[in-house]
């Protein structure tokens, strides 16, 4: 079916709602962040959910591939385990340990970084219920208090 002079394809409708929706992830986890004075807030998710995103819709429409869905698989799982073992290694850069205090800092950051990535693969595959879901409980977790913040517990 071919569309008419002037309007957008209805895949490329889709295929610019997933990155909306990877960079309206990526930002909203990073709002939380930016909040609390932290050094990795909304941009920083935003490119990295977005960037999750393009690998991953890139993976999904290597042409070529379409007769044999065995290498699409391959294709699209090498894309997915390339993005998070990536931004694991960008996370661990975020933490840092103070051996004199015996005290970790930045896992937190660490556990958004790779969250964030997680949602715009999400994005990217069009899993928009895995997307709305996910931030919410992301963003739930990071507005939780923590056990730091409300003291040990009583003895």
């Amino acid at each position: 079916m071919e569309t008419p002079v002037g309007t957008v394809p209805p895949e490329m409708v889709e295929l610019g709602l997933r990155l909306l929706a990877a960079v309206a992830a990526g930002m909203a986890l990073g709002l939380n962040r930016d909040v609390n004075g932290k050094p990795t807030g909304m941009r920083t998710l935003g490119l990295v959910s977005l960037g999750a995103a393009i690998a991953t819709v890139t993976a999904q429409k290597f042409t070529g591939l379409e007769a044999h869905p065995d290498a699409v698989s391959r294709v699209l799982q090498g894309a997915i385990q390339g993005v998070m073992t990536g931004v694991g290694f960008i996370g661990a850069g975020a933490i840092l340990r103070d051996r004199l205090a015996l005290d970790v800092l930045g896992l937190t950051t660490a556990a958004t970084v790779w969250l964030t990535a997680a949602m715009g693969i999400a994005a990217g595959l069009g899993a928009w219920w895995v997307v709305l879901g996910g931030t919410a409980l992301g963003l739930a977790l990071l507005v939780a208090p923590s056990m730091e913040a409300r003291g040990p517990p009583p003895t």
